[in-house]
């Protein structure tokens, strides 16, 4: 009889701790604000972001402006910078040539009907590009400045030697994707994590899978008190903001040269603003609209107007029950989340820290509008599919050469497709 009576009493204690951790991991979780460096000055923040060598290394100039000769600009920059496209910066390397370097605008700016939006992720980027291909014509470059102009050669080394190591590993199956998160993979992965010294030989597995994302606008980082979809970017943005620079940095010195532009750039990105919707809205239908969403979605998402809040919930995946990749990565592959939270990003006064979660952060939803394809995978199309999964198409394809927003069903025009046809279409 004691026997059963302790048996039942730890079932029924298992059976409510069971429950009550249930109750826990299907509550959403706030993320605790930290501290950051916002005494920049948002103008030289700018001017840093589309003039600044925080990427030291690039290919040379006279090569790089024979590939993009007329192309549109869009920047109203002066100097080397004058004729070179807005992804892209001019800088001096230590021999004196003049190099070309990406930028951040790359991923965090995107042309819009003929203008350029800085801030909003690019989702007509196309990393679909043959591999064999990328590193077949870099090594022809390689070969080409050897023989024929070894100063310049001696400049853009560094990075066409770090160029063949990751253009193996940058091919994405569909175009529109951000495939940063492989990329800083590739790059930690080749990295000392306390001085940054480069190695030929990876330190630690790459894993084979890339896991395509969405690029999130820059104006909502304002509002956010961690980074990334899944949140677990903890402490100082400055931090994380800068990590482009391990493309290309010899060691942490440099890398103490750019971190001290940081509080700058973070002051531009924070004066950011989303574009307004160009159009006639039904004012009528959006105060329905409006009493629906803060009974329904504003909980997780935040309000809007004079007085909005947002409540920065991180939302467990028993939840939202979607798309598990992006955040089961951090657990699948620890040994980059270790790699970052032993680095120098976590030294000094204002470290970072990368803190994992199963499941997403509900971002804000400022400038929503804009920012289609949706969610973190960038798998919907339109608004309306977003708000009613029963619309979403499992094949979609959208026109990349001239981009079509839909004014009447806002987000991209696209069709859907009955299996996927080429570089495209996207398989949700």
């Amino acid at each position: 009889m004691k026997k059963t009576t302790v048996i039942l009493i730890l079932f029924a204690a298992i059976s409510s701790f069971t429950f009550i951790t249930k109750l826990t991991e299907d509550k959403p979780v706030p993320i605790p604000p930290s501290k950051q460096r916002t005494n920049g000055d948002a103008k030289e923040g700018y001017n840093y972001l589309v003039t600044g060598d925080y990427v030291k290394g690039g290919l040379p100039l006279n090569i790089f402006l024979l590939g993009t000769f007329g192309q549109k600009t869009y920047l109203q920059r002066e100097g080397l910078n004058k004729n070179i496209g807005f992804a892209y910066t001019a800088i001096k390397a230590s021999n004196g040539e003049t190099l070309v370097a990406p930028n951040c605008l790359q991923c965090h700016a995107q042309v819009f009907e003929d203008q350029l939006i800085i801030g909003l992720g690019n989702s007509l980027a196309d990393f679909t590009r043959s591999q064999k291909l990328n590193t077949a014509n870099i090594e022809k470059l390689e070969k080409l400045l050897k023989t024929n102009a070894p100063k310049q050669y001696e400049a853009s080394a560094p990075f066409i030697n770090i160029t063949k190591t990751i253009a193996p590993y940058l091919f994405a199956e569909v175009k529109g994707v951000n495939v940063a998160d492989r990329l800083a993979a590739i790059l930690v992965a080749h990295r000392n994590p306390m001085n940054f010294k480069w190695s030929d030989t990876a330190l630690m597995p790459i894993p084979n899978e890339l896991i395509p994302t969405d690029t999130p606008p820059w104006w909502l980082l304002k509002k956010k008190n961690a980074m990334f979809y899944n949140g677990f970017g903890r402490g100082d943005f400055g931090r994380f903001l800068m990590a482009s620079n391990l493309l290309t940095v010899r060691d942490t010195s440099e890398s103490r040269s750019v971190d001290e532009h940081m509080p700058d750039v973070l002051a531009y990105i924070y004066s950011l603003q989303p574009p307004k919707y160009p159009k006639t809205i039904d004012q009528s239908l959006a105060a329905k609209g409006r009493i629906i969403f803060e009974k329904n979605c504003s909980d997780c998402h935040g309000t809007y107007g004079a007085n909005g809040t947002y409540p920065n919930l991180l939302i467990p995946a028993s939840v939202i029950k979607t798309d598990s990749f992006l955040y089961k990565s951090n657990y699948s592959n620890p040994q980059f989340v270790n790699w970052f939270n032993k680095s120098w990003f976590t030294t000094g006064d204002h470290p970072a820290q990368l803190v994992p979660f199963n499941g997403y952060i509900a971002p804000p939803l400022d400038g929503i509008w804009i920012t289609a394809p949706y969610l973190h995978n960038g798998s919907v199309p339109t608004l309306e599919a977003l708000l009613n999964s029963k619309l979403r198409p499992q094949y979609w394809s959208r026109d990349f050469d001239h981009p079509q927003y839909d004014y009447d069903n806002p987000g991209w025009k696209y069709k859907a497709e009955e299996k996927p046809l080429n570089t495209s279409t996207y398989n949700t």
